[in-house]
């Protein structure tokens, strides 16, 4: 559990831009073996959700919830000695984000969540087109893929997504996520069968250790 002080303080450089800082707070807590799900969840996620909230509200500019965007993303490199350190299990997925999103740290922390479970991992980023990605589900035969969305308008390119990659590979078990899935959207997907919300870190470790067992 990460103390409320140490999240205030790490919130407080990340939106004065103090990078350095930044990174002594995450250094200190993996040298204390924090699990990498709280960290990604209680600080990495949570911060990023109350920097959206205070742009939303115009309490902070565009300029600034880039800059906590990418200084997060850029932190995530801390992390990789303890997510490579595992046993492998055989596994891989893709992960991409839909075409013409541009929010992609949410699908990298999953992607980094798969290889923490001993999965091979082949993330693509944001904004992938539909035949790029297919192209790359044909040269990694990935026994899963995982697509994110982040913004709800982008319901209907997920969609066209999902239809041509079923189409191309009918037998490929999908799993999808993201913020522009709350509410109404994640019941559109109800009418895929091989396709599955994962709404936390979770519940998709949950959904692992199931396709695992």
């Amino acid at each position: 559990m990460i103390s409320t002080e140490i999240y205030n303080n790490y919130l407080s450089n990340l939106l004065s831009g103090n990078r350095a800082n930044c990174s002594k707070v995450v250094e200190e807590l993996l040298d204390q073996k924090i699990p990498v799900q709280e960290l990604y969840l209680e600080l990495f996620q949570s911060t990023l959700y109350e920097v959206g909230k205070l742009w939303e509200k115009n309490e902070i500019s565009v300029a600034v919830e880039h800059m906590a965007t990418a200084i997060t993303e850029g932190l995530l490199n801390l992390v990789y000695p303890v997510i490579f350190s595992g046993d492998r299990v055989g596994k891989s997925v893709v992960i991409a984000c839909v075409a013409k999103e541009f929010h992609q740290i949410g699908a990298k922390m999953i992607a980094d969540i798969f290889e923490l479970n001993g999965w091979d991992s082949f993330f693509l980023g944001a904004n992938t087109p539909s035949q790029e990605l297919q192209k790359m589900i044909e040269e990694k035969q990935p026994d899963l893929l995982g697509l994110s969305m982040s913004l709800s308008f982008s319901m209907p390119r997920l969609e066209k997504m999902i239809n041509e990659v079923q189409f191309a590979f009918p037998q490929l078990a999908i799993i999808v996520g993201g913020q522009g899935l709350q509410g109404e959207g994640r019941s559109l997907l109800s009418k895929y069968s091989n396709v599955t919300y994962i709404d936390s870190i979770g519940e998709l470790e949950k959904t692992i250790g199931v396709s695992d067992g």
